[in-house]
């Protein structure tokens, strides 16, 4: 059984016509185990600090409080999720910075990988996280407080950044879109959070719309249901706590969508978890107590994925600071490991959209405070 290469056929009812018969692959035969990882052994940290497999490079692109090199521009503090857009031969990395001032900047690169520029592409929010990218190259930066609402903002710095009420106010962590489906789902950072689906009355347009909350049991692999959310503002009633019967996770993290399936962490129990959103059905693809000898990925937070490979990379807040890689055949090794900065965690994953890129934050860097983070690219033979 592999995660890329066993599909599933027959989808029936109305998910057959919305699909047109499309295949669908199976999300795990099993929680991911480790192993030997593609890229082999990591090596002794570089001159930066960071530990990775032969062939790989890495730089720094940005320091907190500093200006982004081949800019006038002071990159922010805390940065966290993060994502890249395409800008013509070359591309833009997004970044939120949580701290109580929030907000998220931008860097832009031309084809060989140089910086040319850098800019605040939001202002005036507060603990932005998490997020995600849409299909029509917007980001959505989530608040990660009580009544934190969803905000759409442009890479580019051109357009206004607008709030999205209707997504709901509560603790956002991320967001992943569904194109085919024309949904998004939104992951929740309480110890009792909820897994949300927002629905807009049109797509490409987050104005308007319906929010949902994935409704089942308290196992591992149950089928989930979906009950609007009555109050989406959330007051006086929280959210989470309007329908009955709701699934509770341990702390919502990072969320990706890849081909028909929905992958989410949980940090407080150290689980990344798939959801199919062809049978509704939701498993486990990872879980540290589920391993065998020491769990390689403990911290469970940020998650991003490789278009070209099927690889999935999760980073850590805690455990060694690393960046694990889970493989389609469900194998997990570490990536990367930053060293000499036991202080902070390990946000933003993201590839360039080339995916031979690929960009993650240093929160707290060597300081161990919001003022010392770090945004790192790595290079190297990525696989396709």
């Amino acid at each position: 059984m592999d995660r890329r290469n066993v599909l599933r056929a027959g989808v029936v009812g109305g998910a057959a016509a919305a699909f047109s018969g499309a295949l669908w692959k199976e999300a795990f035969a099993a929680p991911a185990q480790p192993g030997p990882g593609p890229y082999g052994a990591l090596q002794a940290a570089d001159a930066n600090g960071i530990m990775l497999p032969s062939g790989f490079t890495s730089r720094v692109i940005a320091r907190t409080g500093q200006t982004v090199p081949g800019t006038s521009y002071t990159w922010h503090a805390a940065p966290d999720g993060g994502a890249c857009f395409a800008d013509g031969s070359g591309w833009i990395y997004v970044s939120n910075s949580e701290v109580s001032a929030g907000g998220a900047s931008a860097v832009k690169f031309n084809s060989g990988g140089t910086v040319t520029g850098a800019y605040r592409i939001l202002s005036g929010t507060s603990t932005n996280c998490a997020g995600g990218h849409t299909p029509w190259n917007t980001w959505l930066s989530c608040e990660e407080t009580t009544t934190g609402r969803v905000w759409e903002t442009d890479p580019w710095g051109v357009n206004a950044a607008a709030a999205r009420p209707a997504m709901g106010r509560f603790k956002h962590e991320a967001a992943a879109c569904d194109p085919v489906n024309q949904v998004i789902y939104l992951t929740e950072d309480q110890s009792d959070g909820c897994f949300y689906r927002f629905i807009p009355n049109a797509w490409g347009n987050l104005a308007s719309g319906t929010l949902q909350v994935a409704r089942g049991g308290s196992g591992t692999s149950v089928t989930l249901t979906w009950a609007t959310v009555p109050d989406p503002d959330g007051s006086p009633t929280a959210t989470r706590n309007q329908v009955s019967g709701v699934k509770r996770f341990n702390g919502g993290e990072g969320c990706w969508y890849d081909n028909g399936i929905v992958y989410f962490t949980t940090k407080g129990d150290n689980r990344v978890w798939a959801y199919n959103t062809a049978t509704a059905l939701i498993e486990l693809a990872y879980d540290d107590s589920l391993v065998s000898g020491t769990p390689p990925l403990t911290g469970v937070d940020n998650i991003t994925g490789s278009a070209t490979s099927g690889d999935l990379f999760v980073a850590e807040d805690g455990g060694n600071l690393e960046i694990c890689v889970i493989t389609p055949d469900d194998v997990i090794a570490p990536f990367l490991r930053i060293t000499g900065q036991s202080s902070s965690e390990v946000t933003g994953p993201a590839f360039n959209p080339a995916g031979n890129r690929f960009y993650f934050s240093s929160q707290r860097g060597t300081s161990g405070s919001s003022s010392g983070g770090i945004t790192y690219e790595v290079t190297g033979p990525f696989r396709s």
